[in-house]
This record gives structure tokens, C-alpha cells and sequence, in this order.
């Protein structure tokens, strides 16, 4: 079907800006309004799949609820008449998106990197208190307005009510794989904290240019989450605060119980890891988490640390000095120790060269006299055997 000139008789399209598999998205005049708006048109191989459509307007009413500057505004939804197609007009973001950003300087500057996620934060804390999860937080739905450099989130169409009953089926995940938290890769419900981890790598690629994890399939991607851990930032780009680094890793933890409790949680830490700070949920939850490179090269403990629950070894009892005395072999016990292990070297050898002489013995005795060589008498053999043995026994008391 050729691209309508017009949608629901008010929205004038002008050109695309982008497309996928469920939709396709324009850049159109709101000839009521007159304003530059942007126009989602659901994809039309999906049009008359019913469950879909009824899935699509849901999320379309759950988006529109949310407004909030750093959230793409939902106008407008509905179906088309004259071209049969289900629509969503959103707020139009004059700006490039972090995927262009990556596309075009490969990573961003630290400071510049921060205040994307951390507007990025605001607007999932406010959408999962509304009760909507993204579920398909990625660079390419990050967009940056070149006026006033606010982040917005977008696509919030593929989103749903965190209150509402399961629609899609069993095992399925939706977005961009890379971003996956673990939890989605294995099929299983997304929560806030899974948005709060697929942003944690957006944050890891936005200051080092690369993923977390690199792979090649899902089933590749899970495994990696599971058994390999995050190389630290700092080690990719030593310019990034150590506290900075902590504070998108606890973000990218495997557990989602190790992330923050909130996205507002991550913005705070984001903010205060730029400037070489902790705040009282970084610290907790590194304390709570696995050790690694970031915990151990932090600075020193501060009284909020100290105050943290921390797991220690029970102290150990110091032993009498009679057993420590017992402990420490003396010189004779040295010496006596070195010469058995010279002589346990020399039985080890010997044996081997005894197993040596008996298959010797063996095959020389199988052989006869027709190679001209006499048969050799096993009883002399094993005599001069036993006579070796006695002679160690009575060398090595």
C-alpha cells in the first residue's frame, strides 16, 4: 500500500523518520494544532491480527496517561478510515537519538553521557510509579532535543501496564536483544528493575562504546549474563570516577534484588558518581553484592559504610603456645623431613626402573634360545629383586 498523504483527516505527512517491524514512523503537520507531530503507523501485515491491535491500543492509553518532560508525549491514537491503518501521534523530538550519537562519535563525553541516563532515570521512575514499564529501553529510544539537550523517552507504544494481565505468550521477549536484562532473556516477566538494568547498558555503552556482554545469539547473551562478570569501566576509560563506574554496575546486576530499588535510586548514584561519590544506595548494595575491582579501589570507609552490614570471618581463637611450638618443625625436623623426601624420589625411581627390568625379564624369556641369547632364570632375577628392596628397607629407618 503506497504511504497516505493524510491521517485521520488532521495529521499531514511529510517524510519518514524511521521504521520496524511492528510500525513505521513519520514526521507530520498537525494542521488543527499546527505543530510538527510524530505519526506511528502499525505495520499492516499485523492489522488484522486482532490481539495485536487490542494490545496496541492498551499500551497506546497506557502512554498517553504519562507526561512528563523527559517522556515523548502521546497526542493522539486511533484507526485511519482511509487507509485502514492503526495510528499513535506522538510529540515530535527535533534531535538526534543516542544510537545516532554512538553511529556517528562512537562513545560520549562523561559529563554528557550522565545527564542522558540520569533524564532517562526521571522518566521511568515517573512511568513505573504510573505503573507502565518500557520494556525496550535502548539507545535508539533515547532521544536528545538539540534545543534544550533534554533526554525524552520514546516508543513507550511496546510498553504495558505493569498492572495489567499478561498478553503476549510465555517465553517471548521483545526489544533489541543486547539490552535484554537477564530476567527477559529467559522469557520471564519484566519488572522496573529490568528497565532500570537495559538502561545500565545503555549507560556502559554511551562511556565506553561497546556492550557489557558481545554476542552472537540470545541463548549466548543469557549465558555471558549468568557466568561472566562486567569488565569495570575504568579499566575501558580510566577518566570515569570509580564511584561513576560502581553505580552503573550495581545497575547491571544478574539478580534483580542487587539493583536499585528505583530508577530515581540510579539517577542519584549517576550524579554523585560523577563528582567521586557514593550515596547511601550504592553503598549498600555493594556491601550486599559480590566483591569486585570497583568495591575493593574505593576510597576508605565513611561512617555511613561502617554503619553498613557487612559479612565478616568469625575471629579466630590465637592457639597456646604449646601448639604453636608444635607447629613449627625445628631444625633436626628439617633436615630429617628433606632427607625422606630425597629418598622417597629415589624409591619412586627405583620402582620405575624395576617395572622396567621385570617386563625385560619377561620378554626375554618368552623370546627362547632362538636368537641365540640364553634364556635368563626368573628365580635369579626375582633374588637380586628381593636382595634391592632389603638393601632400601634396611638404608631408609
Amino acid at each position: 500500500m503506497a504511504q497516505p498523504q493524510e491521517i485521520a483527516g488532521r495529521y499531514r505527512i511529510e517524510r519518514r523518520l524511521g521504521a520496524g517491524g511492528m510500525s513505521t514512523v513519520f514526521l507530520a503537520q498537525d494542521t488543527v494544532l499546527e505543530r510538527p507531530v510524530a505519526v506511528k503507523l502499525l505495520a499492516e501485515h499485523l492489522a488484522d491480527d486482532e490481539a495485536f491491535v487490542e494490545r496496541f491500543q492498551r499500551e497506546a492509553l497506557s502512554a498517553a496517561r504519562l507526561q512528563h518532560p523527559n517522556i515523548v508525549q502521546v497526542f493522539d491514537y486511533g484507526l485511519d478510515a482511509s487507509s485502514h491503518r492503526h495510528f499513535i501521534v506522538m510529540e515530535f523530538v527535533d534531535g538526534p537519538s543516542c544510537a545516532d550519537l554512538l553511529r556517528d562519535r562512537k562513545r560520549l563525553d562523561i559529563e554528557e553521557a550522565v545527564r542522558i541516563v540520569r533524564d532517562a532515570c526521571h522518566g521511568l521512575d515517573y512511568a513505573h510509579r504510573a505503573g507502565v514499564v518500557h520494556r525496550d529501553v535502548k539507545p535508539g529510544n533515547l532521544l536528545v532535543a538539540a534545543d534544550s539537550g533534554t533526554t525524552k523517552l520514546a516508543d513507550f507504544g511496546i510498553a504495558k501496564a505493569a498492572e495489567q494481565t499478561r498478553i503476549t505468550q510465555v517465553g517471548s521477549v521483545l526489544g533489541t536483544a543486547a539490552y535484554l536484562s537477564p530476567e527477559q532473556a529467559h522469557g520471564d516477566e519484566a519488572g522496573p528493575r529490568s528497565d532500570t538494568y537495559s538502561l545500565g547498558v545503555c549507560a556502559y555503552q554511551l562511556l565506553t562504546g561497546r556492550l557489557p556482554h558481545e554476542y552472537g545469539s540470545l541463548t549466548e547473551l543469557a549465558l555471558k549474563q549468568r557466568d561472566e562478570p562486567v569488565e569495570p569501566i575504568s579499566e575501558l576509560r580510566p577518566a570515569v570516577p570509580l564511584q561513576l563506574d560502581l553505580a552503573i554496575r550495581v545497575s547491571l546486576e544478574r539478580d534483580p534484588a542487587d539493583r536499585y530499588d528505583s530508577a530515581l535510586e540510579f539517577a542519584q548514584a549517576l550524579e554523585a558518581g560523577l563528582h567521586g561519590h557514593e550515596t547511601v544506595a550504592t553503598q549498600r548494595l555493594a556491601a550486599a553484592g559480590p566483591a569486585t575491582d570497583a568495591t575493593r579501589a574505593l576510597a576508605p570507609a565513611t561512617d555511613a559504610t561502617r554503619a553498613l552490614p557487612t559479612r565478616q570471618r568469625p575471629p579466630t581463637a590465637p592457639r597456646p603456645p604449646a601448639e604453636r611450638e608444635a607447629a613449627t618443625p625445628g631444625p633436626k625436623a628439617a633436615k630429617r623431613s628433606a632427607r625422606q623426601r630425597r629418598w622417597g624420589q629415589f624409591l619412586a625411581l627405583l620402582a620405575v626402573l624395576l617395572v622396567i627390568a621385570a617386563v625385560a625379564v619377561a620378554l626375554l624369556s618368552s623370546s627362547g634360545g632362538d636368537n641365540g641369547i640364553s634364556p635368563v632364570d626368573g628365580n635369579d632375577v626375582q633374588q637380586q629383586i628381593d636382595g634391592i628392596e632389603q638393601f632400601l628397607r634396611d638404608n631408609t629407618q
